[in-house]
């Protein structure tokens, strides 16, 4: 069963600029590190979440090897440095996990 996983992140519009040149930091750090879950990030423009929302999504073999990306992103010393700073943007933080039904 393949999973899809959704980090949710809500953050202070009012420090959008700071809180997205961190997130490019984000993913330049895993563009450079293979080790790390790779995903795609998006802004909502409509939809359920506000517009204030860091959207990043990937998708791995099953819900165990989501979860161990969760623990890679947290065993990387420049990732929790990475977060540590942005975190204090944060209104909200959810993760979510979807089973991908390959019909």
């Amino acid at each position: 069963m393949s999973v899809t996983m959704r980090i949710l992140q809500q953050f202070d519009v009012r420090k959008e600029k700071e809180f997205l040149e961190l997130e490019r930091r984000f993913a330049a750090l895993e563009h450079s590190r293979p080790d790390l879950p790779q995903g795609k990030r998006m802004k909502p423009i409509s939809g359920s979440e506000p517009c204030n929302t860091l959207v990043w999504q990937g998708e791995f073999a099953s819900l165990d090897e989501a979860r161990k990306a969760l623990d890679a992103f947290a065993a990387d010393d420049t990732h929790e440095e990475l977060f540590a700073k942005q975190s204090e943007f944060f209104k909200s933080v959810k993760i979510e996990f979807y089973e991908n039904l390959n019909y």
